[in-house]
């Protein structure tokens, strides 16, 4: 009973006019910016965050969410039509959706694609109204101690699960870890990596850091490609799935919500990963595997409903333990954290009208996304085509303009543009930003809570290992870097012997 009168006074909350319009808002530029193609909700949340310091914290809160599972209705629009993803969790989407528009049923998949996203974002906001408050009132056990180790397996969940090698996950966690602790000691008041720069002492910036990094450097990467791609916009006609297309999407949308749902409930694991996954769990459990990368309408619903569901319970970690589950909730985060409320278990009881209104938005987002997508979907269609130089100045623009505005500082633009620099060059070298982006969030947190830890325990760092929940967080984290760093021991260790017998 306390969930549905919690949900009633969510409802009151974000049906109001105001809210109700920046819902709309919020799901219309997520689906737009999901289906233009080299602009993704890490680009856009980005660059509308000195906007929302302006806003209310639930405003804004619910703008930026639906933009975040919006963009992940939009994206299937591309990867279905383009076989160019506009997020990277609609990736494994393209698979089977780009030959179902090759064999000329481009509207059926992206009709299943936009039912099955419905459905779960649905079941798993009913997850969220039911399980985030179970999961803030255990956070509410824990100490200094229990959140420090849990913000490192975060952080090393988010190295290990990252595309690419180990090691320069776990370099871009330390860099991020580093450009967080940039600025004045609070404990000490001494400078802190300013290098004499006054304008460091307040430290860099969230948006400097997070427009810089993913819009900027998106932009130049977006510019350097020449690939060509076969669009299939006048082939989307007979949008409703035959009776047969429903019935064989029934169960792969329930199980990619089931397998979404959970996934997007650890921290540090992204939707991508429940997408594949989903895909993967479609293709075992398939009479006839065979037909998978050939149009199987399954590869297209259940990766759908996995990447939704994520989407949605990635909110579960990131408000009520206040550790984000990816990039786009890290920067989430960040708009909490510059509006004032420090995101934790705290925030059902001294703010219920922001979760709660947040969670009942949700039901309202997906269904004004349903409205949006089946009917428009012809529109969302012919803005593929939109060429990608007319794009990009607006968004540097903006990105200018939001970072200067913030500070009426010249230097936040100068950084911006050196971190879209950096950005760049680990692109180039085959770095992914998330963990990087999710150290600078943590950083502070996570120094935070050692050094309150330590002066608890007269500087005995046994206060880790004697708190069993905490024990708990650090042995899941040694297991999972020891599953990681063994199978490439051992492979290396193969690799020298049989160079050594072949020598």
């Amino acid at each position: 009973m306390d969930v549905l009168s919690n949900l009633a006074l969510g409802f009151g909350v974000a049906l109001t006019l105001k809210n109700l319009t920046y819902c709309f808002v919020g799901v219309f530029l997520g689906t737009l910016i999901g289906v233009l193609p080299g602009i993704g909700p890490l680009v856009t949340i980005a660059m509308l965050l000195p906007i929302t310091f302006g806003l209310d914290p639930v405003s804004s809160l619910i703008m930026l969410a639906g933009i975040f599972y919006g963009a992940q209705y939009g994206g299937s629009t591309t990867a279905i039509l383009v076989n160019m993803p506009g997020e990277v969790s609609s990736a494994v989407t393209a698979i089977d959706g780009y030959q179902m528009a090759r064999q000329g049923r481009a509207g059926p998949a992206l009709a299943i694609a936009a039912i099955s996203s419905f459905v779960a974002g649905i079941i798993s906001t009913v997850l969220v109204a039911f399980f985030g408050p179970l999961v803030g009132m255990w956070a509410l056990e824990f100490g200094a101690a229990e959140y420090f180790s849990l913000m490192l397996m975060g952080l090393v969940f988010s190295a290990v699960l990252a595309h690419g090698d180990l090691v320069k996950s776990l370099a871009m966690v330390v860099i991020g870890l580093m450009l967080g602790l940039v600025g004045t000691d609070v404990t000490s008041g001494l400078p802190r990596f300013s290098f004499g720069v006054a304008e460091l002492l307040d430290g860099v910036g969230f948006t400097v850091v997070a427009v810089g990094l993913f819009a900027v450097a998106e932009i130049v990467q977006n510019l350097a490609r020449t690939d060509k791609v076969e669009v299939f916009t006048k082939d989307v006609k007979n949008l409703m799935p035959t009776w047969a297309d429903i019935k064989t999407a029934t169960m792969p949308t329930l199980r990619g919500t089931a397998l979404g749902s959970f996934f997007g409930a650890l921290p540090g694991i992204t939707a991508s990963v429940a997408s594949f996954s989903a895909y993967m769990l479609e293709k075992k459990l398939a009479k006839d595997p065979s037909r998978f990368g050939k149009g199987a309408i399954e590869g297209v619903a259940a990766p759908e409903a996995a990447n939704n569901a994520a989407a949605q319970t990635h909110f579960i970690p990131t408000l009520t333990l206040g550790i984000p589950a990816s990039a786009v909730m890290a920067l989430m985060l960040g708009a909490l954290t510059m509006q004032g409320i420090q995101p934790g278990p705290q925030v059902m009881t001294s703010r219920p009208d922001l979760f709660w209104g947040l969670v009942a938005s949700m039901f309202v987002g997906n269904v004004l996304l349903l409205l949006l997508n089946l009917p428009l979907v012809g529109l969302w269609a012919r803005l593929i085509q939109v060429p990608y130089r007319w794009l990009f100045p607006a968004i540097l623009m903006f990105a200018a303009l939001g970072n200067f505005s913030l500070n009426n500082s010249a230097m936040d633009v100068y950084l911006c543009a050196a971190v879209g620099v950096l950005g760049y060059v680990f692109a180039k070298l085959d770095c992914q930003p998330a963990p990087l982006i999710l150290g600078y969030v943590l950083g502070p947190m996570l120094e935070e809570n050692l050094r309150r830890a330590l002066l608890m325990s007269d500087g005995s760092f046994a206060v880790f290992f004697t708190r069993p929940i905490s024990v708990a967080f650090l042995l899941v984290t040694a297991l999972i870097l020891l599953a990681m760093v063994v199978p490439a021991l051992r492979r290396g260790k193969e690799l020298a012997l049989e160079e050594g017998d072949a020598g």
